[in-house]
């Protein structure tokens, strides 16, 4: 535990809406200095966009997996009735939050609930692997943010909405 002390303290802050001052590379090769090799595996299972619940989950993990699982149902069951030409009121989310500009805004918007639900967790946890599992989801969510590309996500999005036609 007193090892966490070091490696937590020494993390940069992350938001949302600016690049990281690490990556998932240098925090994982820093995490391995410092954690026990059973801790280390933990974290290097860590995947933003699992939901599958494992035995061995941390609570933290557990917890987000079940908020991301029931985001993706929700969302599922929006579209579902969308086709169908029939409500659904949605309970997780507004609604603007989804419909409300392009596909890439919405996205982000959906990725900054997720961001939410971890400062939500976060709020329990300080010096613990659990703080360092958090820490690494959101890291996995600007990284993931890191690489949309506007342009190219539009393109693909005209693409997939002629072939639908």
């Amino acid at each position: 535990m007193d090892k966490h002390y070091y490696l937590v303290s020494q993390l940069p802050y992350l938001f949302f809406d600016r690049p990281a001052l690490i990556d998932s590379a240098r925090f994982l090769a820093e995490a391995e200095k410092w954690l026990a090799p059973s801790e280390l595996a933990l974290l290097k299972k860590i995947d933003v966009s699992s939901t599958t619940v494992q035995k061995g989950d941390l609570p933290v993990v557990r917890a987000f997996k079940e908020f991301e699982g029931n985001l993706r149902r929700e969302l599922c069951e929006w579209r579902k009735a969308q086709k169908a030409h029939q409500d659904y009121k949605l309970s997780l989310f507004p609604l603007s939050l989804i419909k409300d500009g392009n596909p890439l805004t919405a996205e982000k918007n959906l990725m900054l609930l997720q961001w939410q639900a971890i400062d939500e967790m976060e709020k329990d946890h300080h010096f613990d692997t659990q703080i360092l599992v958090l820490f690494y989801l959101k890291l996995q969510l600007l990284e993931r943010l890191a690489i949309f590309n506007k342009e190219q996500g539009l393109k693909k999005f005209k693409l997939y909405t002629e072939m639908e036609i």
